[in-house]
């Protein structure tokens, strides 16, 4: 058997990028508004063209997009923007920051909304911001006709989800706003950095401006001039722009896109279908309509009390293999009781009765089916270590 990959190490940036880095560090051309056709603004409309939209304006970060995508709705204060509980701690980070009140969903055994407690909770709403977390992706046709029938706007937090469809469509375009992420674990890795799409001229004109282009630096951006013209200096600039030097490393590797989707899918289902036979773990099956782009897998351990729920924790990282319990894991920035930030606290018992036997592991595209088996076997071991007696 093959050795544990390292799974933590990001998806590699091609040797191809090296001559513009290189070029950009010599003549200090990294401020996306010193020249015309800027790495940032190639991203953009290369970004817009392979989502199919209008628009999309790059940014420092994807907590940044959401950010600016909630500012741009022009929201009341303390607006109530529903959102899952099973997310990062960043999401309802930035609906605090635009000074909105974050209203934490249910969500079920399959990392996905759930629909009763959702239902309830719209009815109160001023907007849905929907994370689709670790790339699972909750019914977006329920949640398209609950939010049009509460006649509220839809952001989509897809971080997790360059690549995946739902009913053949790109997940970040069925809302009001798409939001990326390319952090160093996400799909196409820069580091640190996000994206925003939108079809809706006068949102992305209120988000470019936010995002801080100053004067009349939105000419440099997609998008219609009569509302940059009706937005100028009305809106605070909160400087959130991405470098260019970021922006080449994202266009490297846009070309690359597809075959990453079609190698982390390959990875997770092959793992998947081989965690899936133990009566112990029990891996989520993806939702009809939904075509993942899937870097990690998760999978939920079934029949095991708490001390056998260490014991795997405590074999698995003697093995090499950072398995994540989201619950379970101190001060773990995706347990919502954690978020002592929040304005309101929330009794959610599904939530966090998931999240304590909810497992984590990465399963980046580069890994081969070979590394993904090795993957499998340490789990499967510990598993079959623990129910056999064998560690006590």
């Amino acid at each position: 058997m093959v050795d544990i990959p390292n799974v933590k190490d990001a998806e590699p940036i091609p040797e191809k990028v090296m001559s513009e880095v290189v070029k950009l560090l010599s003549n200090g051309d990294l401020f996306r508004y010193n020249s015309e056709g800027s790495a940032a603004e190639k991203l953009e409309v290369n970004f817009s063209k392979i989502m199919g939209t209008q628009y999309a304006l790059a940014v420092s970060s994807c907590s940044a997009a959401l950010f600016l995508a909630l500012k741009s709705l022009s929201l009341p204060q303390n607006a109530r923007v529903l959102m899952p509980a099973f997310t990062f701690a960043a999401v309802p980070s930035s609906v605090v920051h635009a000074n909105l009140t974050p209203v934490l969903c249910e969500c079920g055994e399959d990392y996905r909304i759930d629909f009763k407690d959702f239902k309830k909770k719209i009815k109160s709403a001023d907007a849905v911001l929907i994370s689709h977390m670790r790339g699972h992706t909750s019914d977006m046709d329920v949640i398209l006709s609950e939010c049009k029938q509460a006649n509220i706007p839809l952001i989509e937090d897809a971080a997790h989800s360059l690549g995946t469809t739902w009913s053949g469509k790109n997940i970040g375009t069925l809302g009001d706003i798409g939001c990326f992420s390319f952090q160093s674990y996400k799909m196409l890795n820069a580091g640190e950095g996000g994206i925003f799409i939108t079809d809706d001229p006068e949102l992305f004109a209120k988000a470019v401006i936010m995002s801080g282009a100053y004067e009349h630096n939105w000419m440099k951006h997609q998008g219609d001039q009569v509302y940059f013209k009706k937005w100028q200096n009305k809106l605070p600039l909160y400087n959130l722009r991405m470098n260019n030097l970021s922006a080449a490393l994202i266009n490297a590797q846009l070309p690359e896109l597809g075959s990453r989707v079609q190698k982390g899918r390959l990875n997770h289902d092959f793992t998947a279908e081989r965690l899936d036979r133990s009566p112990w773990i029990s891996v989520p099956a993806k939702l009809e309509p939904e075509q993942r782009a899937p870097d990690s897998i998760q999978f939920n351990l079934v029949d095991m009390n708490s001390t056998e729920i260490d014991l795997f924790e405590e074999i698995t990282s003697g093995s090499g293999l950072n398995v994540q319990i989201f619950g379970r894991t101190k001060n773990n920035a995706r347990a919502f009781w954690n978020w002592q930030f929040l304005p309101e606290t929330f009794e959610l018992p599904k939530t966090r009765k998931m999240l304590m036997t909810a497992c984590d592991v990465r399963l980046p595209s580069r890994l081969n089916l070979d590394e993904c088996e090795a993957i499998s076997e340490v789990i499967l071991s510990a598993i079959m270590t623990i129910k056999s007696g064998v560690a006590a």
